[in-house]
């Protein structure tokens, strides 16, 4: 079993394909199992690295609270173990916010950054309205599978859920093949509310993707613009009709991400040919 060590914790990561490296960081209470979507978009092109956050899955787990910025230092570690110098880097909500981090602390480890239905915190992040707010604040408590049908309000686009019932059903039954115990996921809410890149995203120097859902009830979406005004070039691409979890509302995201990479990975490839 693969494993990546950051001091005492240990992270079961996976790799998939061949090609430039690509890291995926996964969002809040998600083990590298949400990424089946994505994965074979890319895999075909990229080796993608997935990894189990702390605290999550296979991962190790945590009596103590800890902050996004270690949980960068974890990404790096699997970057370490998997021998990739350099890797395209993709994170969504929780996940995005690590990105952002890993990007700030080690450059030289990031090749291009994309960063999904996330935030760069501090005191101009725009918070979701009380009702979904609440709700996953309470969340935890819930049993796994009432958890995740409760939470599809939040997580998808309207048109999804009148019309696309099944790629719900599908994601649900990945997400609770590997369960999140109340502890750790009141640890990861308590590392995301505290994340706060805002006056440090300036010196982001790699070409970077913002990308949001519209409809994004968790993750207002001036969120996503904010955080594509502070990083210098950034793209902003924003899709209607999708929610937090625009990969499932949104089938063309993947592959809008993919073409993103590729063409970067061309143009590094060109640039230190010259």
């Amino acid at each position: 079993m693969p494993i990546a060590r950051n001091g005492p914790v240990e992270l079961y990561y996976e790799s998939v394909g061949r090609g430039p490296a690509v890291l995926l960081i996964s969002g809040q209470a998600m083990t590298l199992d949400a990424w089946w979507r994505t994965v074979p978009q890319l895999c075909g092109s990229f080796r993608v690295l997935t990894f189990d956050n702390r605290d999550i899955g296979r991962s190790s787990h945590s009596p103590w609270p800890y902050v996004v910025a270690q949980m960068a230092d974890d990404a790096h570690a699997v970057l370490d173990a998997a021998g990739v110098e350099r890797a395209h880097v993709y994170g969504l909500s929780l996940g995005g916010m690590v990105a952002q981090e890993l990007a700030l602390h080690h450059p030289e480890r990031v090749e291009t950054l994309v960063l999904g239905a996330t935030t760069g915190g501090g005191p101009e992040a725009i918070l979701a309205r009380s009702q979904p707010l609440t709700f996953f604040v309470r969340v935890g408590a819930m049993a796994p599978e009432e958890a995740e049908w409760a939470a599809v309000p939040y997580n998808y686009g309207l048109r999804t859920r009148r019309e696309h019932g099944a790629r719900i059903a599908e994601d649900i039954a990945k997400r609770v093949e590997n369960q999140t115990d109340t502890l750790a996921y009141l640890h990861q809410i308590a590392a995301a509310a505290s994340h706060n890149t805002v006056g440090r995203l300036g010196s982001v120097r790699v070409p970077t993707l913002v990308m949001h859902g519209e409809e994004d009830l968790v993750m207002p979406p001036r969120n996503g613009e904010l955080l594509a005004k502070a990083i210098p070039g950034a793209e902003l691409k924003v899709w209607p009709g999708a929610g937090h979890l625009y990969v499932t509302d949104e089938p063309e995201a993947d592959r809008y991400i993919r073409q993103f990479l590729v063409r970067h990975t061309a143009a590094f490839a060109e640039q230190h040919a010259a």
